[in-house]
C-alpha cells in the first residue's frame, strides 16, 4: 500500500480515506482536480501476474463508483522473494515488487 500511496501522492492525488484492512475495498479514496477516485490495491505472490484483473473482485466496487460518480482504478502489485522467487517473502528480508501503475476500470 505504501508504494501505491506514494505514487498517488506524487501524481497530485489528495487522500480522503485510506483503508488498510485486508479484504476491505477501496484502499484509497482520493480527489484530483475535483474528481473522486476509488483505488483498489491487490497484492499477488510470484508467479501470478499482478496486471490481470479479477472481474469478480471489481464488480461490486464498479457499481459503487458509478453511484458515487467516481473513477475506479486498479493497482496490481506483485511481490516475490529477491533471492529465490520460489520461496515465500519473509519479514525483514529483501523482496521485489512488480507495479506497472494504475489501470482504469
Amino acid at each position: 500500500m505504501n508504494l501505491v500511496g506514494r505514487e498517488l501522492e506524487a501524481d497530485g492525488f489528495e487522500f480522503i480515506a485510506v483503508n488498510s484492512k485486508l479484504g476491505k475495498h477501496p484502499q484509497f479514496v482520493c480527489v484530483k482536480n475535483r474528481q473522486l477516485y476509488f483505488i483498489l490495491v491487490k497484492f499477488v505472490p510470484f508467479p501470478q501476474d499482478p496486471n490481470i484483473l479479477d472481474t469478480q473482485f471489481t464488480e461490486k466496487m464498479a457499481a459503487h463508483a458509478v453511484k458515487s460518480e467516481a473513477k475506479l482504478y486498479y493497482a496490481g502489485v506483485g511481490i516475490s522473494n529477491a533471492e529465490d522467487p520460489s520461496l515465500p517473502v519473509y519479514l525483514n528480508q529483501p523482496y521485489i515488487l512488480d507495479f506497472n501503475g494504475l489501470q482504469e476500470i
